[in-house]
């Protein structure tokens, strides 16, 4: 077992332990994780009471309590509870010196409520560590140990220009709601409380950052981020070319932690949560990914369901349809052409027949292939990428690229009949599965 697999699987352990406490969390359980592995930021939109800060301690635990930090902030925090005091016996020498230890600064897991109250005097300081891991320490650069932060807010940042500096630090949004199921109410009050294992390495985490450097973005996908930046833009959304290309790391993460060298479309399901400013946005932003994403999945499955040629060879026919069909079955037709012309009929007339049922009984034999495949379809998604959720909604658009072959070979099947006025042989396909 590589160091992936190994990785993989200890992942695996911490979502099962996190989703037995949190309940109804389980989307945003794998973004939180996936956000730690890739170096990103993740904030929490919601009210007080959905256990925001209680996920981030528990993942804390999960790394054996690394260095934990923690806060709530007011417009009255003072740097000094943020970053630590300033150094007596250094200002005594007139050096401005903060010590550190055991605040912001010196963490590797933090957690800050209410982000948005910090006042100016905390926002600078914060802005360069949440982006840059550096901490402006008197005259020196401090390195920060930071691994992950998670903040949370009841309401988002006003219209002020720090504060939105600050918001486009965080690349990952979520917005958190009270759990609604009748199910999760009873066990709520059955919930564990003991302190979660250590599972994870800082160690494990630096593993995965630095496999993911070694990850290629095709062209294809670097493509689908340019459409659905140009839809979004058509719907006066934009995002920074910074958040654009932290987007793309992300997919490189989610690509190496599923053990793979290449982004494929399964590493952008996630992606919606990347590009809202505002939660109620993110059903608009939500529908305009999902078109991509089906044209990304249909441009990645052909390798193995080539729909676009089969659909070319059928609308290069088609458009000869009539032509054919009246040289084939209109003798005053054939018999107005001269024997050249006749020649060049019949031999266009038999490529189509041996074209047709070329393509028709390779079109068939993906089909049935592809029915075996959807007999499994969760198990098959789930393969390529670990950190989905509700892999039957995904399923849904496998079947319809199916369902896109079957239209194709209709077509072919159809148009066989009426050039040659029999079935193609050995095209047999039950349409009802």
């Amino acid at each position: 077992m590589n160091d992936t697999q190994i990785i993989q699987n200890k992942l695996e352990q911490a979502i099962q332990l996190l989703e037995s406490r949190f309940l109804e969390r389980e989307e945003l359980i794998r973004l939180l994780l996936l956000g730690l592995m890739s170096n990103e930021n993740v904030l929490l939109i919601g009210p007080p009471g959905t256990a925001k800060s209680q996920l981030a301690r528990s993942i804390s635990q999960l790394f054996g309590g690394e260095r934990w930090f923690d806060y709530l902030l007011t417009r009255f925090t003072t740097p000094d509870e943020m970053f630590g005091p300033v150094s007596l016996q250094q200002l005594k020498q007139d050096v401005y010196v903060r010590q550190t230890e055991g605040y912001l600064p010196s963490s590797h897991f933090a957690f800050l409520d209410e982000i948005f109250k910090a006042n100016s005097a905390i926002l600078n300081a914060l802005l360069s560590i949440l982006n840059e891991r550096i901490f402006f320490n008197g005259r020196e650069k401090e390195k920060v140990p930071l691994v992950f932060l998670m903040a949370a807010s009841n309401e988002l940042p006003e219209d002020n220009d720090q504060l939105t500096a600050l918001y486009d630090r965080f690349l990952i949004r979520y917005e958190v709601a009270f759990i609604k199921q009748m199910s999760s109410y009873e066990k709520m009050f059955q919930l564990p409380t003991e302190p979660l294992p250590s599972l994870l390495s800082l160690q494990d985490v630096e593993t995965m950052r630095s496999k993911a450097d070694q990850v290629t973005l095709p062209e294809t996908l670097i493509y689908m981020l340019y459409r659905l930046k140009t839809e979004m833009e058509t719907k006066e959304f934009a995002l920074s070319d910074r958040r654009w290309r932290k987007i793309g790391q992300v997919w490189k993460t989610s690509a190496a932690l599923n053990g793979r060298a290449s982004v494929n479309v399964w590493d952008t399901v996630f992606t919606p949560h990347m590009l809202w400013d505002f939660p109620e946005d993110l059903a608009v932003l939500q529908e305009l990914f999902q078109k991509e994403f089906q044209e990304a999945l249909k441009q990645e499955s052909e390798r193995e369901l080539p729909l676009r040629t089969y659909d070319q060879t059928a609308k290069h026919w088609l458009s000869m349809e009539d032509e054919l069909h009246a040289f084939q079955f209109k003798k005053e037709v054939g018999g107005s052409l001269d024997k050249a012309a006749q020649e060049q009929m019949r031999e266009k007339l038999e490529n189509c027949r041996i074209e047709l049922e070329e393509t028709a009984r390779t079109l068939r034999g993906k089909l049935v292939q592809w029915q075996q495949r959807e007999k499994d379809l969760p198990g098959y998604i789930r393969n390529q990428n670990f950190l989905l959720t509700q892999t039957d909604r995904f399923a849904v658009k496998y079947t319809h690229l199916r369902i896109q072959g079957e239209r194709i070979l209709q077509t072919l099947q159809g148009l066989y009949r009426t050039l040659f006025d029999r079935e193609i042989p050995g095209v047999q396909y039950d349409y009802t599965l």
